[in-house]
């Protein structure tokens, strides 16, 4: 079982911009697709992006396009999401998770994604 830690969460303000890092324990990480999720107080899990095992391949949810990059670093283990021009709906828990059957990725299907992260706070004030 991979085993992620998530990084890089904090305090910022509206407009503002965080960087976070997701590093896994594990040699095949470059295998895997990888994703990130977040979840608000009392709202279910969301998609938010995810990345192909090359990185060549990234899939955003509408409400970050344009605004949230998703990358990685094979050699480091480690996928990021640098997050600008963040609103106050961005205020989350945001997570990574591993793509296990190959196809959450494109659908952003929670259900098939494992090995979740304890995650790492994200708040945006106004």
């Amino acid at each position: 079982q991979v085993q992620l830690v998530e990084s890089g969460g904090g305090l910022v303000q509206a407009g503002g911009s965080l960087r976070l890092s997701c590093t896994a324990d594990v040699r095949t990480f470059s295998t895997y697709n990888m994703g990130w999720f977040r979840q608000a107080p009392g709202k279910e899990r969301e998609f938010v992006a995810g990345i192909h095992w090359s990185g060549y391949r990234t899939y955003y949810a509408d409400s970050v396009k344009g605004r949230f990059t998703i990358s990685r670093d094979n050699a480091k283990n480690t996928v990021y999401l640098q997050m600008n021009s963040l609103t106050p709906e961005d205020t989350a828990l945001y997570y990574c998770a591993v793509d296990y059957s190959g196809q959450g990725v494109a659908y952003g299907r929670s259900r098939d994604f494992g090995s979740w992260g304890q995650g790492t706070q994200v708040t945006v004030s106004s």
